[in-house]
């Protein structure tokens, strides 16, 4: 019967062991899958950084592109007005006076369109341009902020399933 009862020990014992080197090798995988996920979360973060970065910067290009568009329309009327008041005037057949005229159109007409100082026109193609890379850093910039999300959600998962010794969490942080 002694017999039975040490072998009944070293059956419990043995079956302890093994138990533990189990428990200790999934702490072990979900240590390092907890490893894992931290590296992805701080790659994802230095891309979330950088697209939020991009979207700033593509932000205040556009924003900067449409008040120049802005000053040159005001400065455009000014001379439109200029030239529709000279005209006006009783004067305004005199050589000197038409000359102004004509200057004055051809000002507001530069400032609408001219490839060399950017007019309206090139202002208006620059700015659209800047909000198209504008939107697509935001886009980007948002998919990272979910990724991270679910990056630290895994990492919480896994982090419980160790103290917790529930397995199903460890998935759920892989799966996530």
């Amino acid at each position: 019967m002694s017999e039975s009862i040490d072998t009944a020990k070293e059956a419990i014992e043995g079956a302890q062991e093994a138990e533990e080197k189990q428990r200790d090798g999934s702490a072990r995988n979900v240590a390092v899958l907890i490893a894992a996920l931290a590296a992805a979360l701080a790659l994802a973060e230095m891309g979330e950084k950088g697209a939020q970065n991009d979207y700033l910067t593509h932000h205040i290009q556009a924003s900067d592109q449409w008040n120049f568009y802005q000053a040159k329309t005001i400065r455009s009327n000014v001379y439109s007005v200029e030239a529709d008041t000279l005209e006006s005037l009783p004067a305004a057949a005199d050589p000197a006076v038409r000359k102004r005229i004509d200057a004055a159109r051809a000002q507001a007409k530069r400032l609408d369109d001219d490839e060399k100082t950017l007019g309206r026109k090139q202002l208006m193609e620059k700015a659209r341009e800047s909000e198209e890379l504008r939107d697509h850093a935001f886009h980007r910039f948002h998919l990272f902020e979910l990724v991270v999300g679910a990056l630290e959600i895994s990492i919480v998962l896994a982090s419980v399933s160790v103290v917790t010794r529930v397995r199903p969490l460890a998935l759920g942080a892989v799966v996530l």
